[in-house]
């Protein structure tokens, strides 16, 4: 990995590109430290010392960097955009216009992309109008009597608003800025450099808790960890497909052989982030009814809302798995595929083409999202665990949504990197 990075630094272009996607990273971080508009910014930072960062919030302060609880103008961070990406994923299937769209290439991609923008926008004023509600009425920071804002009036709430969610909207450009000019996807790059904002922070919250002994640890225990996520998403199930050769014209195509790669994480990061989102439902539902004398509210207070019950920690795994085979489903059609190579000529040995093709990509992905969902579930409960054994926060280093998405956006990167140089080396060759 050092190496691909040290190689692209003497490549005059590839060095311009990293160049670029580092200036980018230091804009984003940057404004990730500017606070709001009527903030009251020496409270804000007493009320962030106070409470932990374990509440409803702590997926979205997750992908802000730290950026949300303390009211800056990037506070929504990049969460609206990955909540938009996945509510069109899941719309496509649902609506035939959007699979027709999708299916039109470059341009129908254009367009859904668009739509993405748009629905962006409209998760930011929610999520903004929600986070300006909860920190004027003193709800943001529990265990907090400070006020956070100067001014509690509607136009200072509104210019709040505004102003997270045109934050939202530059960091969607910073994004697009560096997939069209850098190297890599922007959105991966940014959601990669909120997640690591927050890394170092945690490791020394660790140390300074629980003294370099448990420290010494958990380093151990994070390398073994990484290790095998790395192991988990290279790995992947190859299924033979061959193509007929056929005479088009005076010309014989086809003969080639190739391979379908089934990942054994298909569904990659999305499973943790929906099963976390669906867990902060009762936490909600409890935040905003504590006045409330309600048996049902009073046991999920009790079973849903911390991390380390066992209630929560089986729930939370059950839905992984549940999430892991339902977006493997909608993302990957066995049907189409077939279909595909049949129009193509190409067939799997041993397999006749059409539905027994079918099929067999259906038994072959049942039986390979199994131990993907499994692996999902207990990296993600890595953090829980920590909770329970060393009192760590739920925002432990070495494990959960932090984790996979570090490990995956670094090794995509470093692909896009490597497939750069071997281009270069090519033209040069070619010269």
């Amino acid at each position: 990995m050092l190496g691909a990075f040290a190689n692209a630094f003497r490549t005059p272009d590839l060095r311009k590109k990293l160049l670029f996607v580092l200036l980018i990273i230091a804009v984003f971080r940057l404004g990730s430290h500017i606070p709001a508009p009527g903030v009251h910014v020496a409270n804000v930072q007493d009320c962030f010392k106070q409470v932990s960062n374990n509440g409803i919030y702590g997926l979205i302060n997750l992908f802000s960097g730290g950026a949300l609880l303390q009211l800056t103008i990037f506070a929504l961070g990049i969460m609206p955009y990955i909540t938009a990406s996945i509510i069109l994923q899941l719309l496509v299937v649902v609506i035939p216009r959007l699979e027709t769209l999708k299916n039109e290439g470059q341009s129908g991609q254009a367009k859904i992309t668009q739509y993405t923008r748009y629905v962006t926008l409209a998760l930011a004023i929610l999520q903004a109008t929600g986070i300006v509600a909860l920190a004027r009425s003193g709800k943001l920071l529990q265990g907090c009597d400070h006020p956070l804002l100067y001014d509690n009036s509607f136009r200072t709430a509104g210019i709040l608003v505004i102003t997270m969610t045109s934050g939202t909207a530059v960091i969607m450009w910073l994004g697009e800025l560096v997939t069209d000019r850098g190297i890599g996807n922007g959105m991966s790059i940014l959601i990669f450099t909120q997640v690591v904002a927050t890394f170092p922070v945690a490791l020394w919250n660790v140390q300074k808790s629980k003294g370099p002994w448990v420290f010494s640890g958990v380093i151990l225990i994070g390398l073994v960890v990484v290790a095998a996520v790395v192991f988990i998403e290279q790995a992947q199930r190859r299924i033979p497909v061959q193509y007929a050769r056929r005479m088009v014209g005076r010309k014989m195509f086809g003969g080639s052989s190739t391979y379908i790669p089934l990942k054994v994480n298909q569904a990659g990061v999305i499973p943790v982030i929906f099963a976390s989102s669906l867990l902060y439902l009762p936490a909600m539902a409890v935040q905003f009814n504590q006045n409330s004398n309600s048996k049902v509210l009073a046991w999920i207070s009790t079973n849903l809302v911390r991390g380390d019950h066992p209630a929560y920690m089986i729930l939370y795994f059950l839905l992984i798995i549940f999430f892991t085979y339902f977006y493997v489903a909608i993302t990957f059609n066995p049907q189409e595929v077939a279909d595909n190579m049949k129009q193509y000529g190409g067939f799997i040995p041993g397999i006749r083409a059409g539905k027994p093709t079918e099929d067999y990509l259906n038994y072959v992905l049942s039986r390979i999202t199994l131990p993907g969902a499994l692996y999902l579930a207990m990296i993600a409960l890595i953090p829980l665990i920590a909770l329970v054994l060393v009192q760590a926060n739920q925002n432990f280093p070495f494990g959960g949504t932090s984790l996979l998405i570090m490990v995956g956006v670094a090794l995509d990167t470093v692909k896009q990197i490597e497939s750069q140089l071997q281009m270069r080396n090519y033209e040069g060759f070619l010269r």
